[in-house]
């Protein structure tokens, strides 16, 4: 597989004409110690290990999520800078019609080590993505963040 290595399958139960709206989150994995350009923000430095990318997509999160998956896209999120250098490990998203990207976020930000102003530019936030060296503990701080804010992660 290329540096997206997820499973592909269908995003949702529900027929093809169907457009989920939701939170995602996307577990991205950097190898190793990163400093690259992220638009506005200027050179920023990632440390080697697992970052949880919070997002949302109110008109289709099938189609947000593949957008984040393919290899060549334009440079418009902070996320698709890190995408160009790292690789999706795993995808996470949970439906829901209101908007609660900024409160799962918020969530996160309690657990782990957040990346100050990343994916937080068109909100208050102080940070969309956050920082574990072990994947698995931060998708257990996830799926419990989740469940907190009362939506039901579904594994894509």
């Amino acid at each position: 597989m290329g540096r997206r290595e997820t499973r592909r399958g269908s995003m949702g139960a529900r027929g093809s004409g169907h457009s989920l709206s939701g939170v995602y989150a996307l577990f991205i994995h950097v190898p190793f110690a990163l400093s690259i350009p992220v638009g506005a923000l200027g050179v920023m430095n990632f440390d080697p290990g697992y970052y949880c990318y919070i997002g949302s997509a109110l008109g289709g999160i099938k189609q947000r999520v593949a957008r984040h998956l393919r290899e060549q896209q334009s440079d418009h999120w902070h996320i698709d800078y890190l995408l160009r250098r790292s690789r999706v490990v795993d995808v996470v998203i949970a439906e829901t019609r209101e908007r609660q990207e900024c409160a799962l976020a918020r969530r996160m930000r309690t657990k782990f080590a957040a990346i100050e102003r990343f994916g937080s530019s068109d909100c208050k936030c102080s940070s969309h993505l956050f920082y574990h060296p072990e994947l698995h503990t931060l998708l257990r701080g996830l799926l419990g963040s989740m469940k907190e804010e009362g939506l039901k992660p579904l594994k894509v």
